[in-house]
């Protein structure tokens, strides 16, 4: 008895940290050293940022020099109108890596490792999304830059063009958690691949990025009126050259509101089935 009068009271590690770290707090934490794991994969493996370089570029020289004259009559006017769609367009596809990425990762293994970390289960896909915010402000970079190249000029003013940017970046941040389902629900990485392209596609063209909306059909106008890239482009147009917004910004962050709140649940979900 004598041996226990003096010894101080123990205590347990794991419930002194639990104490410290809360939950959200330890769910931002390691989902930030994983953004950063991606970061680094991302600048080891240059050739990944292909589709968020590239693909505009070619996008809009196709469109604008081979097409531009027979829509708008003049390449410059198409450029002004088209780059928006080209934005909204090349930064939703782009958000297509993340689902393929993931996908990948857990045929090799590195998910089952992550199990055995002593990490919020969530924290693998929250920080592959938060990693991702780097391609979507790569391809907004490299879309702005060759505009600017080719002539196309923003109308409004500096503040205006960020929040245009932001709001483009954000939308995809959103839209991502559909892929990143889409991921755990399919066996193979080229099924990702083929079944987000088979999505986002009719997306892109049953919208206004390539030509007005008021001179699709009729029948397909309806669908054209609630699609989220409408509105996007919408916004983006407006924000970057001062056509009239109404209320298309807040539709896109409807949409945004929307995505995270049934595809993120859905798809930590399906996480914890899978691993």
């Amino acid at each position: 008895m004598s041996t226990l009068v003096g010894t101080p009271p123990t205590t347990n590690p794991a419930l002194s940290t639990a104490a410290v770290n809360p939950r959200p707090f330890r769910l931002v934490r390691h989902s930030l050293a994983l953004a950063k794991r991606s970061l680094i994969k991302t600048w080891r493996t240059p050739e990944a940022l292909i589709d968020v370089t590239l693909q505009p570029v070619l996008f809009l020289i196709i469109f604008v020099y081979i097409f531009g004259g027979a829509v708008a009559g003049s390449t410059h006017d198409y450029l002004q109108f088209l780059l928006p769609g080209i934005l909204a367009q090349t930064i939703a596809t782009g958000a297509i890596a993340i689902g393929v990425n993931l996908n990948t990762d857990i045929a090799k293994g590195i998910f089952d490792r992550f199990r055995s970390l002593p990490i919020p289960r969530s924290a693998p896909l929250v920080g592959a999304v938060l990693g991702d915010v780097v391609r979507y402000v790569i391809v907004t970079v490299s879309t702005l830059a060759i505009g600017y190249l080719m002539g196309f000029r923003i109308d409004t003013d500096p503040f205006r063009a960020i929040a245009g940017c932001l709001l483009a970046v954000l939308f995809a941040l959103c839209l991502s958690w559909l892929p990143v389902y889409v991921s755990m629900k399919v066996r193979t990485p080229g099924a990702v691949q083929g079944l987000m392209f088979a999505l986002i596609m009719p997306l892109s063209f049953a919208s206004n990025v390539f030509v007005g909306a008021d001179t699709l059909p009729g029948w397909m106008q309806a669908f054209v009126d609630v699609n989220p890239m409408t509105h996007l482009v919408a916004s983006v147009r407006g924000l970057f050259l001062g056509t009239p917004l109404d209320s298309h910004v807040w539709w896109t962050l409807a949409w945004c509101a929307g995505f995270v709140a049934v595809f993120m649940p859905l798809a930590l979900r399906a996480y914890r089935k899978k691993i």
